[in-house]
C-alpha cells in the first residue's frame, strides 16, 4: 500500500520529534542540567542561536533541549556511514536538525553562511558558534564576523546562549561521554536592522560584538581579545 508524500512527511516529522524528545529525556535524567531562558526562543519564524563552544556535544545538547528545532552543521561523514550503526547515526543527526556539510566547507565559509541564512529565512532556527571552533582553555574568544553577517543580512532575531560545564561531558580527543551536570542559559533575543547580504563591515562588526557581549554575560567566561586558533583537525 503506497502512501502520499504528505503522509510520508508527517511520519518523518513525527519520527524526528520522537528522537529529539527521547534524547532530551536522556540528557535531563543523566545530567540534571540547569536550564534557564528557553522562553526567549521565538515562537514562530526564523531565528539564529549564537552560542559559546566548549564541547563536541554542544550542538546536539542545544538541539535536544531547545523547544524548536535548531539546525547546526555537522560533518557529512556522520550521514554517510554504512550498516546499522551508520543508519542510526544518520537518523539521529537528521532528527535533531543537523545539516551535513563537507569538512572544507565548514561554518566559517561564505557558502555555509548563505546556507544558514536560507534556512533561517525560510522560518527555521539555525545555530552558529561565533568563535568558530571549541575553546580548549575555557575562555571566550573574539567572535568572527560570520555571526554578524548572518544577523544583519537576515534581520532575524539572534538568541544568545551561554553554556557552562559541557566540556566535562566529553574530554577533548576522547570518544567517551560521561554524564555530568552542566548549565545552559538562554538570553533575550537581540534584534538588528536588516541590511541585506551586501552591507558595511562596521555594521557587521558591531552586531558581532553585541552578540559576544551577551554570550559572555550568560557563560561567565573570561574574555580573550584574539581569535581562537583551530586544532590540527577541524571540530565537528
Amino acid at each position: 500500500m503506497s502512501t502520499t508524500p504528505e503522509a510520508q512527511e508527517s511520519e518523518r516529522v513525527a519520527t524526528n520529534d520522537a528522537v529529539r524528545k527521547a534524547f532530551e529525556i536522556a540528557v535531563k535524567l543523566s545530567c540534571r542540567p540547569v536550564i534557564t531562558g528557553l522562553e526567549n526562543t521565538p515562537a514562530e519564524g526564523g531565528f539564529i542561536v549564537a552560542s559559546n563552544h566548549l564541547s563536541f556535544l554542544d550542538s546536539v545538547l542545544i538541539q535536544a533541549l531547545f523547544p524548536r528545532t535548531v539546525s547546526f552543521f555537522a560533518k557529512a561523514e556522520y550521514f554517510n556511514q554504512t550498516g546499522v550503526k551508520g543508519r542510526a547515526m544518520k537518523l539521529f543527526f537528521e532528527s535533531v536538525g543537523s545539516v551535513p556539510v563537507e569538512r572544507q566547507h565548514h561554518s566559517a565559509s561564505v557558502e555555509a553562511l548563505f546556507s544558514l541564512g536560507a534556512i533561517a529565512s525560510a522560518g527555521h532556527g539555525v545555530g552558529i558558534y561565533p568563535e568558530g571552533t571549541r575553546s580548549r582553555d575555557g575562555r571566550l574568544y573574539r567572535g568572527k564576523n560570520g555571526v554578524g553577517w548572518l544577523a544583519v543580512a537576515t534581520g532575524l532575531p539572534v538568541v544568545p546562549v551561554g553554556l557552562r560545564g559541557t566540556e566535562a561531558l566529553q574530554k577533548p580527543d576522547s570518544r567517551m561521554v560521561r554524564p555530568r551536570k552542566f548549565e545552559m542559559h538562554v538570553g533575550e533575543a537581540l534584534h538588528f536592522e536588516q541590511l541585506g547580504k551586501k552591507h558595511p563591515l562596521p555594521a557587521r562588526r558591531k552586531a558581532t560584538e553585541e552578540i559576544m557581549d551577551s554570550i559572555a554575560a550568560l557563560s561567565g567566561q573570561e574574555r580573550v581579545a584574539t581569535y581562537n586558533a583551530p586544532p590540527a583537525e577541524a571540530d565537528g
